[in-house]
């Protein structure tokens, strides 16, 4: 059984940083793609960030240029470095896996349960 567990998340002030972990079991880690999506109230689910098995990623325009994803195979662990945070990046981080390089939610099989990510100003 596939299972997905997001840590990292947590309340920051505007221009803070935070890194989000996402411990996967149950699978080949390594074959496949995984993905960070968000979820703020009253909005649908969006892609932020995603890598596939060679290393390869994309990512949103709003969060390009600050926001890294990055995994550790050894660990079976992805990561989320997140710098110069905004207020509008506030939401529920989602981690995904067995996907395709992409940043669609309906790409992905797996989810874990999130990680909330408050950023005041």
């Amino acid at each position: 059984q596939v299972q997905l567990v997001e840590s990292g998340g947590g309340s920051v002030q505007a221009g803070g940083s935070l890194r989000l972990s996402c411990a996967a079991w149950g699978y080949t880690y390594r074959g496949y793609c995984m993905g960070w999506f968000r979820q703020a109230p009253g909005k649908e689910r969006e892609g932020v960030a995603s890598i596939d098995s060679h290393g390869s990623t994309i990512y949103a325009d709003s969060v390009k240029d600050r926001f890294t994803i990055s995994k550790d195979n050894a660990k079976s662990t992805l990561y989320l470095q997140m710098n110069s945070l905004k207020t509008e990046d506030t939401a529920m981080y989602y981690c995904a896996a067995f996907g395709s390089l992409s940043l669609a939610p309906g790409s992905f099989r797996y989810w874990g349960q999130g990680t909330q990510v408050t950023v005041s100003s």
